[in-house]
């Protein structure tokens, strides 16, 4: 069996989007090109690996199996080509970056100005998405580093601590000059959140007191901006994370209110695998990061 690196990254593709179109754009290929190819690995193994329908593929037991090695074997791969960078100089070439929808307005455009000056031949590509979906791509080798919220939890993956910052309730003008009420008070009024998937939803239920019985009961948000909208319009109040309150509050009506006693706050975060034989030069990345994060956070504080 001659199994080649473009059939394992065209499967893992196909596994991914589990559509051959979406596959094969992301592989840069033709629809046609990309099914001779799996069409070619399922003929020297000897059985189908994907089960065809109109609307989308489905991995058979088989292909289940396969999957999991040919992730293993591309993750290897990416920690090989690792190491033909220079392990103790700076930084040089691709380096895929997932950031979290939650960070990426407030931080990113920061991140790029300075890195692309103090590493001129750096070529970062950054990723915007959910946390789960961002650690998926990063334990296959998919992403370099995530900055997300800590902490992950993934044994494999190394976490590097940032920046803290606080919560911020964001309330009607109206009640502006109304104490402000304790987080677990919260779960009384008419919170917005952000919809399922982000882990800041999930950190805000969990500051709350929510259970997930009660989240029916609540309004959600695409995003941080929309849940200001709506506080704007009257519709409730909402928790945004400090770094967000410049950008989001601009040009709207809303109260800000910091809470004063047992301030809620998250651990911002740079994780990266634990086999990356770059770790010396992302430890030394992650500095830099924390403090454009650090800066960034204070600017929000005033």
């Amino acid at each position: 069996m001659n199994f080649t690196i473009k059939h394992f990254r065209y499967f893992d593709a196909l596994a991914r989007f589990e559509h051959f179109g979406r596959a094969a754009e992301a592989c840069s290929i033709s629809q046609p090109a990309l099914s001779v190819q799996i069409k070619e690995l399922e003929g020297m193994l000897g059985s189908p690996l994907v089960e065809r329908t109109a609307r989308k593929v489905r991995l058979t037991t088989l292909g289940e199996e396969f999957l999991e090695r040919t992730r293993r074997i591309l993750s290897d791969v990416e920690d090989l080509s690792e190491l033909a960078r220079k392990p103790d100089g700076p930084l040089t070439g691709r380096l895929r970056m997932g950031i979290i929808p939650t960070v990426a307005p407030y931080l990113l455009s920061d991140i790029i100005r300075q890195l692309s000056l103090a590493l001129p031949d750096l070529e970062l590509r950054p990723r915007e998405s959910v946390t789960q979906s961002l650690l998926n791509d990063l334990l296959n080798s998919r992403l370099d580093f995530v900055i997300a919220a800590l902490p992950v939890s993934e044994p494999s993956l190394r976490e590097f601590a940032l920046f803290d910052e606080d919560f911020v309730l964001i309330r009607s003008e109206e009640d502006a000059q109304k104490p402000v009420p304790a987080p677990k008070q919260l779960s009384e009024m008419k919170l917005l959140l952000l919809e399922e998937g982000h882990c800041f939803r999930d950190q805000a239920l969990e500051l709350c007191n929510i259970g997930q019985s009660d989240v029916s009961l609540l309004m959600e948000g695409s995003s941080l901006a929309t849940l200001v909208q709506m506080v704007d319009a009257g519709l409730g109040l909402t928790l945004i994370p400090e770094m967000a309150v410049p950008l989001e509050t601009r040009g709207t009506s809303v109260a800000i209110s910091r809470f004063v006693a047992n301030k809620p706050k998250r651990t911002i975060g740079m994780v990266w695998r634990r086999t990356n034989p770059l770790e010396k030069q992302l430890m030394g990345l992650a500095a830099t990061i924390r403090q454009i994060g650090q800066a960034q956070r204070d600017k929000a504080r005033g």
